[in-house]
């Protein structure tokens, strides 16, 4: 036995006690997560998260049978806790709201002007390329997938490929599941659903799949907004929608103008409603509210 699995096995409880209260952390044990999750994650941590993050961390603390958030703090920041705890960190502090065509008039834009667009310039047989960074447990770029292939559908030769991206590695075994229950799809038109759905054979379950035709044009991988853009090729469509508005302005405007270097001249790049480019640098002209074209 490795002496990480030992570590592991030492703090996990057999039978895990159930906490009666909210523990409470002190500001010093805060201030430590909140410099660490900024500066590792970007998501920026006030002090009115405080409360936040100590119902948050509940959980974790009783399934590793820790008394206090001082010795959980303790622990994430030793090698073996970074090793075996980060990712469960990150799944704590994350937010994962989405839903199929949420903001349903960026994909009214995208299969009226958008795909034309690109479609009319493309000067070769190479994909279409977009970039769904912070798709949660799914629901985007399936609806990416449903979208695209429509259009591909009446328009001959058209061929795209879709990256799929988080940092909480719980959502994406959502995603790469790829199944959902059946309140989720209201949004979806009724031929998408004929066409990328697929209802449980059990009629009991409750359950749609997104069908193989959808999911073969997706591929999912975990990254960090902080850490590097390893992945090669120009990007043709960027959806980032409703993930930098955990972030401060300097890395905002950071993170955008690192999109912008991976977006070809004259592709697109989708931001929530909630979220502004104004009084940013960038290389970017208008298009629509919250969509933008690369200069």
């Amino acid at each position: 036995m490795s002496d990480n699995k030992k570590s592991t096995d030492a703090r996990m409880c057999t039978a895990p006690q159930q906490a009666t209260h909210l523990l409470r952390m002190n500001d010093r044990t805060f201030e430590r997560f909140s410099e660490f999750i900024k500066t590792e994650l970007g998501i920026k941590m006030p002090a009115t998260k405080k409360t936040l993050l100590e119902a948050r961390l509940q959980k974790r603390l009783r399934e590793l049978c820790m008394g206090s958030h001082d010795e959980y703090c303790e622990y994430l920041f030793s090698a073996a806790g970074m090793e075996e705890e980060l990712s469960n960190l990150v799944d704590v502090v994350t937010t994962n709201t989405t839903d199929f065509f949420r903001e349903p008039k960026h994909f009214e834009l995208l299969s009226s002007t958008i795909l034309p667009d690109l479609h009319a310039r493309r000067t070769s047989s190479r994909s279409v390329n977009i970039w769904s960074a912070g798709c949660s447990s799914g629901e985007e770029p399936y609806t990416l997938s449903m979208v695209l292939s429509e259009f591909g559908r009446l328009n001959s030769g058209f061929t795209f490929s879709i990256l799929a991206t988080d940092i909480s590695t719980q959502v994406l075994r959502m995603a790469v599941r790829a199944i959902y229950p059946e309140t989720k799809i209201a949004p979806i038109p009724v031929e998408c659903r004929k066409r990328y759905l697929l209802r449980s054979k059990d009629r009991t379950r409750k359950v749609v799949r997104i069908a193989q035709e959808a999911r073969s044009h997706v591929r999912f991988r975990r990254l960090n907004f902080m850490e590097e853009f390893t992945f090669d090729g120009q990007l043709d469509i960027i959806f980032c929608r409703n993930v930098v508005i955990y972030f401060d302005r300097q890395t905002q405007e950071t993170l955008f103008s690192r999109f912008c270097r991976k977006l070809s001249p004259g592709g697109y790049l989708f931001i929530g409603h909630s979220e502004s480019l104004a009084g940013m640098d960038l290389p970017l002209e208008p298009v629509a509210p919250t969509v933008y074209r690369r200069i």
